[in-house]
């Protein structure tokens, strides 16, 4: 079992010291010295041959369990020093022995399989936790979501408003407008929409904590009669709308539903409607979920690749009339999430336990990693009805951002 873990990690070549003690206090250390350095304690021999048959979840599970300490470093430095060296490609998953990550894809459209009941259940999971963990780590508006970044050192708080600002901009609001904000979250984007650009706003959500939070927040802003929030299946949603946003939702929809999705939105937007899509996607092929983030994090959840978006897309009856790829701003969002987290951890324990603490460091700091080392970006896409009912430059997406919250008319395309 050590002679396959030490066979694997050297064949890494990786930048920076690994150390690793063993159960019978064994230590070795990999990589060329020059860079990080982080020190593993493997506790257990139960540990060490879980995480050699599968690091994903092995070695997050021997974390939260105690099972592996940290001498030196901590989960983001051990991530950045793993993916340091020869990685897979794309798509494919470091492993010392089994090709796991081709049994998981043949089993993905099961680990997908999300009718309503099952949504919602999935939902409830992550999201209707205690909304003081959310403020451990989240911005004053609640934009759990990536942030935008056009200059790197803005505060998480200033790239969630030029998130927000980036994405009104292509939805091109016209005072008035009837907006459906589908997976609404804690209403920071249906509210802005509202109060900054003159929008009617429908939100949907199927998480009670949400709903309760969005209804009093709308309430404490008085934007009642611009905002409505609800706790309902995007797929019975019914009516017409302007515009449909739709921020951190599409990751929990499922492979499975994406022509469902699609097909829906199609129906929901009047003629010359335009959809944005903000999640998650992958620059490689298609893949499967995380063992550790589908059982523990995100049940049901699955990153896209865009092809798999466009298939589906493609037969919808929609046109794609933009797509925007923002490459590492999801890295510097959970990196803000990450140290704000840490801050504060020792409240997360109060309200859970260690291991809750543990685990939720280890998702934080591995979702980083993804966006920062592996093929993790967040696809941008504007979809319309009428492919002319929107400019036919780009510039417009310029002029709205820098016009900041203003309420800007709609710009007509040009012919």
């Amino acid at each position: 079992m050590l002679e396959l873990l030490n066979r694997f990690l050297d064949r890494l070549d990786l930048r920076g010291t690994l150390t690793i003690t063993c159960p019978n206090k064994e230590t070795r250390s990999y990589g060329d010295g020059n860079g990080e350095t982080v020190h593993v304690s493997i506790n257990s021999w139960t540990a060490l041959w879980r995480i050699v048959v599968a690091p994903d979840p092995g070695v997050p599970e021997a974390y939260m369990d105690g099972e592996l300490t940290f001498v030196e470093g901590d989960p983001a430095t051990f991530l950045k020093v793993i993916y340091s060296g020869k990685t897979s490609a794309p798509g494919q998953e470091l492993h010392p022995i089994l090709p796991t990550d081709k049994l998981r894809y043949l089993m993905r459209r099961l680990h997908q399989f999300n009718p309503k009941w099952r949504s919602r259940t999935n939902v409830k999971h992550h999201y209707d936790l205690s909304r003081r963990l959310y403020d451990l780590f989240l911005d004053a508006d609640r934009q759990y979501s990536c942030g935008y970044f056009p200059k790197p050192d803005l505060t998480l708080e200033q790239a969630q408003i030029a998130k927000k600002r980036h994405i009104a901009a292509k939805l091109l609001l016209d005072e008035g407008m009837r907006v459906l904000d589908i997976g609404s979250g804690w209403g920071g984007l249906g509210l802005t929409l509202a109060r900054d650009y003159g929008a009617r706003v429908r939100g949907v959500t199927l998480s009670d904590e949400q709903l309760a939070l969005s209804r009093e927040r709308a309430e404490a802003e008085k934007l009642g009669e611009r905002v409505n929030f609800d706790l309902i299946d995007y797929r019975d949603v019914n009516g017409r709308f302007d515009r449909i946003v739709s921020v951190g939702m599409f990751e929990h929809v499922g492979v499975n539903h994406y022509g469902e999705f699609f097909d829906k939105a199609y129906s929901l937007l009047e003629d010359e409607g335009v959809m944005v899509l903000h999640t998650i996607g992958r620059t490689g092929p298609p893949d499967a979920t995380s063992p550790f983030i589908r059982k523990y994090i995100f049940p049901g959840g699955y990153i896209p690749a865009l092809s798999e978006i466009m298939r589906s897309v493609e037969t919808s009856g929609l046109h794609v009339t933009d797509v925007e790829v923002l490459t590492d701003h999801y890295a510097e969002t959970l990196k803000h999430w990450r140290e704000r987290f840490m801050a504060r951890r020792d409240e997360a324990v109060a309200l859970y336990d260690e291991r809750f603490a543990r685990m939720w460091e280890f998702y934080l700091a591995a979702s980083e990693a993804a966006f920062r080392y592996q093929d993790m970006v967040v696809f941008q896409l504007q979809l319309a009805r009428d492919k002319l009912s929107v400019p036919r430059t780009r510039d417009y997406i310029t002029d709205l951002d820098r016009a900041g919250t203003q309420r800007r008319g709609k710009m007509k395309a040009v012919s």
